[in-house]
């Protein structure tokens, strides 16, 4: 599926510099970013004109559905019983099918991006123990497309100490301060794990972003073991339902709620067993709330409670889920699009602009993102 982005952001790269160059030029340059989340869905790619500070414009993105085979191949290696290297080799392709593609439909040379962002799938992410892993090939994804390709944006980061993630609130806080929104301001994304970012004024000092909790990986997961489907479709299965309020509860006695941020998750760090014995609709219902409530839950380690909430990722699309959010903070909650934001493009976006700052040598995680004890740079550079 193509896309165009609005209008009046939309513009064609201008050719700038030779795919074998691998120094950047001055000013703005388009990046191509690309994004496989947590959920499993597929994999987002997304064209965007930037310095690494500032966002400039935006171009075209398309999304890529995994097919069943791949998403079943992914899940395997995240369950720790599937063969890495074949995942590996079988997600590589499908991004540089997925960013082939987006390029060609758009009209747009591969020698007109200056930059690839290719975060690759994470598979476990465990900072606490130093680890975090993510599957992908940049250098032959450099290979395939003829395009410089920066991975492995988390290592640096764990390595110094940093939780490795999130990894988007930089990118958060320039489309803001392009839009001119008002701080407080809350953007909580919705992939398979839910993190925010508070950003409270225009510096980089002024942001703080953890994992929430849960986003939309369990109610997958139970969506997919109870009915076969990927994913609760416009949430009427959760519709259909009504809360567990002990289930809720028991879920909601995990400590990781009271720790201090910045904070992370894996997407399997929840045991979903206090939903185990609920009816379909009550298990969907109970999982949408568990979401919800991580999510208010999170306004106790935030310095000011937020004017507005801002919702990106894919469980924005779930009705269910974006009315238990707005039951429970009391303040506009509100699709990134509201704004003019492209959410199902902006974590792809959000990769091009990383690996921007990449080349730049700019930090990709502050103190106050992920933990780190100071501004750390990151990402592992290939070249085409």
């Amino acid at each position: 599926m193509y896309h165009t982005a609005r209008a009046r952001t939309t513009r064609r790269p201008a050719c700038r510099m030779s795919p074998m160059s691998s120094a950047l030029p001055e000013g703005p340059i388009w990046a191509l970013g690309m994004m496989s989340g947590t959920s499993l869905d597929g994999v987002d790619a997304a064209l965007i004109e930037t310095d690494g500070v500032t966002v400039s414009g935006f171009g075209p993105w398309r999304t890529a559905p995994y097919p069943a085979a791949l998403r079943a191949q992914l899940r395997a290696v995240i369950e720790g019983h599937g063969e890495r290297e074949d995942a590996e080799r079988a997600l590589t392709a499908f991004h540089a099918d997925a960013a082939e593609a987006l390029l060609a439909e758009a009209g747009v040379r591969r020698e007109e991006i200056a930059v690839a962002g290719f975060p690759g799938h994470t598979v476990r992410h465990e900072p606490e123990a130093g680890r975090t892993d993510q599957i992908g090939d940049g250098a032959a994804l450099a290979r395939r497309l003829g395009i410089d390709v920066v991975n492995d944006f988390r290592s640096n980061d764990v390595a110094a100490g940093g939780q490795g993630a999130p990894l988007v609130p930089l990118f958060h806080a320039a489309l803001a301060r392009r839009s001119g929104l008002a701080a407080p301001l809350a953007v909580l994304n919705l992939g398979g794990v839910a993190n925010v970012t508070w950003i409270g004024g225009p510096a980089d000092e002024d942001l703080l972003a953890f994992d929430t909790g849960p986003g939309c990986a369990l109610i997958d997961d139970w969506v997919l073991g109870k009915t076969g489907a990927a994913l609760d479709r416009d949430g009427r299965l959760a519709g259909s339902g009504q809360v567990d309020r002990a289930a809720l509860d028991a879920l909601m006695a995990h400590p990781y709620f009271d720790a201090t941020p910045p904070k992370s998750l894996d997407r399997n760090a929840f045991d979903p067993a206090p939903v185990s014995g609920l009816s379909a609709g009550d298990g969907a219902a109970t999982l949408v709330a568990f979401t919800a409530e991580a999510a208010r839950r999170a306004l106790a380690h935030v310095p000011a409670a937020p004017r507005r909430w801002l919702v990106t990722g894919g469980g924005r699309h779930n009705p269910a889920l974006m009315a238990a959010l707005a039951e429970r903070l009391h303040v506009p909650c509100d699709a990134a699009e509201r704004v003019g934001w492209q959410g199902d493009a902006l974590e792809a976006q959000a990769f091009g602009y990383l690996a921007v700052r990449s080349r730049r040598g700019l930090a990709l995680s502050l103190p106050r993102t992920t933990g780190v004890p100071h501004p750390v740079s990151g990402g592992a550079f290939h070249p085409a």
